[in-house]
C-alpha cells in the first residue's frame, strides 16, 4: 500500500514538473528571442507551439527510451482522443464553440488524415521506426509552413505570448530555459518510472496507463485552458488550438520519438488509432455546416468518452 501511495504521489509530482517546467522553459525562450529581434509570429509557431507540446514529447521519449511503448503511443493517441471527446465535450457543453473557416476546411481534415497515417505506418511492420519519423516529420514541416503562410494572411489563431519585459534580467531569463527544461526531462522520467510500477501493481497493461492516467495529465494544460476559456465566454479559440495541438503530437511528439528510437506498435493501437480518427471525424460532423460546436455535441462527445472508457476497462 505504501508503494502505491508513493508512487500516486511521484505521478503527481511529474505531471507538475512537466507542467510548470514547460510554462518556464516556453516563456523564458520567447523572452530571449523576442530580445533578440525574432518576430513574435515566428516565435508563437515554433518556440510556443512546440513548448506546449513539451510534456507529451518528453514523457514520449522517455518512455520509448525504457522500452514502454505503451506509454509512449498510448500517450498521444490517449491523448488526441481526450482532447476532443472530454476536452472539446466539456468546454461546448459549457458553452457554444465557433470554429473557424480554415479549421473546418484544412486543419481537420489534415488531422483525420495524420490520424489514418499513424496506425498505417505502425501496423506495416508493428512498430513506428526512423523512417516513419522522418515522413511524420516531413508532415510537420509541411505542416509548420501552412501556419505560416495562413498567420501572415492573419488567419491563424496563434497560442497566447508571453509578454516580453526590456527590463528582466537575461540571466533570469536563461535560468528559466535551463530549470524548466530539467524539469520537464526529471519530470518525464519520475512520471515514466511512477506509471510503470503504478500499472504493474494493479495489473494495467503500458497501454491502458498511456491512454487513460498518462494521457489524462499531459493533457491538463489543454483542458484547463480550454474550460477557463468557456467559462469566461472566450472559447472561441478552443477548437483551433486542441486541433493544433492533436496535429503536433502526431507529427512534432512521435515523429521525434521515432526519428530517436523505433516504437513497438501493438495490434491493440489500431482500435485505438480507428477511435482517433472517428473523434476527429465526428469533429468534423458537428462543426462542418454551422461551424461552431453546440452543446448537443458536447454531450454526445462526453458520451462517447464515457463509451471508450469503459470499452478500455472491460477490454
Amino acid at each position: 500500500m505504501a508503494e502505491i501511495l508513493l508512487n500516486i504521489v511521484l505521478l503527481i509530482i511529474g505531471f507538475v514538473m512537466l507542467i510548470k517546467g514547460a510554462d518556464w522553459f516556453v516563456e523564458g525562450a520567447s523572452k530571449i528571442a523576442d530580445r533578440f529581434g525574432i518576430p513574435q509570429l515566428v516565435i508563437g509557431l515554433t518556440i510556443v507551439a512546440m513548448g506546449t507540446s513539451a510534456p507529451e514529447a518528453a514523457v514520449s521519449i522517455s518512455a520509448a527510451l525504457k522500452n514502454n511503448a505503451g506509454i509512449t503511443i498510448g500517450n498521444v493517441v490517449g491523448s488526441n482522443i481526450m482532447n476532443i471527446l472530454l476536452i472539446l465535450g466539456i468546454t461546448s457543453a459549457i458553452t457554444a464553440i465557433k470554429v473557424q473557416n480554415s479549421t473546418v476546411k484544412y486543419e481537420i481534415p489534415f488531422l483525420i488524415a495524420i490520424s489514418v497515417l499513424l496506425p498505417i505506418l505502425g501496423n506495416m511492420d508493428d512498430n513506428v521506426g526512423r523512417a516513419d519519423g522522418a515522413i511524420l516529420w516531413l508532415c510537420f514541416v509541411a505542416y509548420l509552413t501552412y501556419l505560416l503562410f495562413m498567420a501572415k494572411k492573419g488567419q491563424a489563431v496563434l497560442e497566447d505570448m508571453p509578454e516580453s519585459d526590456k527590463n528582466e534580467s537575461i540571466f533570469k531569463l536563461i535560468l528559466m530555459v535551463v530549470v524548466g527544461g530539467v524539469m520537464i526531462v526529471v519530470g518525464s522520467d519520475v512520471t515514466v518510472d511512477a506509471a510503470t510500477v503504478i500499472a504493474k501493481v494493479f495489473g494495467m497493461s503500458d497501454r491502458l496507463i498511456g491512454l487513460t492516467i498518462i494521457a489524462f495529465g499531459t493533457s491538463l494544460p489543454e483542458l484547463i485552458t480550454s474550460v477557463t476559456a468557456g467559462i469566461k465566454g472566450k472559447a472561441d479559440i478552443a477548437v483551433g488550438n486542441i486541433v493544433g495541438s492533436n496535429i503536433f503530437n502526431i507529427l512534432f511528439v512521435v515523429g521525434t520519438t521515432a526519428l530517436i528510437t523505433p516504437v513497438t506498435f501493438a495490434s491493440n493501437f489500431v482500435i485505438d488509432g480507428s477511435i482517433a480518427v472517428l473523434a476527429a471525424v465526428m469533429l468534423l460532423a458537428f462543426v462542418f455546416k454551422k461551424q461552431k460546436l453546440d452543446r448537443t455535441g458536447g454531450i454526445v462527445m462526453l458520451v462517447s468518452y464515457a463509451a471508450y472508457f469503459v470499452y478500455l476497462l472491460v477490454m
